[in-house]
């Protein structure tokens, strides 16, 4: 029988809340190419102007262990910088993983920046096992922030 986990994560980060989650959520699929082409090799919407339901798919170089990752927005609130995914096909799904969701949500920090917080769950195909998998993806979700974060530093008049 399938089990299911779940991991969480949290990012600082100097960049308010509302810039970050724009630039490090919503248009990631824009940014990721651009900022991470090391990962990403290209990203585009598939369904949807990106509310509720849409589909945004990620194409990745040999430096991940899988070549494609779609996945459908399942909730969305942008005044409150928060956002559910579900990966609907590629990253694992059908090879390691039966399901898995996404949680992230941006919060104000007391300094004026913010704090990233995910909260990733899913649920293994029975004998599968996951190892260093968990820290390759926070790994991962830190980088996408801290490029997000860099590129908002240089400039200060996107995502405003």
């Amino acid at each position: 029988m399938a089990s299911t986990n779940c991991w969480t994560h949290e990012i600082e980060s100097p960049v308010a809340a509302p810039r970050l989650f724009r630039a490090g959520v919503m248009d990631w699929h824009t940014l990721a190419p651009k900022l991470a082409p090391q990962i990403v090799a290209s990203a585009h919407p598939v369904e949807g102007e990106g509310g509720i339901g849409s589909v945004r798919q990620f194409n990745f170089t040999s430096a991940m262990p899988f070549n494609l990752m779609k996945e459908r927005l399942e909730f969305i609130h942008a005044d409150k910088c928060e956002c559910k995914s579900t990966l609907i096909e590629g990253g694992g799904i059908g090879t390691a993983i039966e399901t898995a969701t996404s949680h992230i949500k941006v919060e104000s920090a007391a300094n004026g920046g913010s704090v990233v917080k995910v909260e990733s769950t899913y649920k293994l195909l029975p004998g599968v096992e996951v190892n260093d998998e968990i820290t390759k993806a926070k790994d991962s979700v830190t980088a996408i922030f801290k490029a997000a974060e860099a590129y908002l530093i240089a400039n200060p008049e996107a995502y405003n």
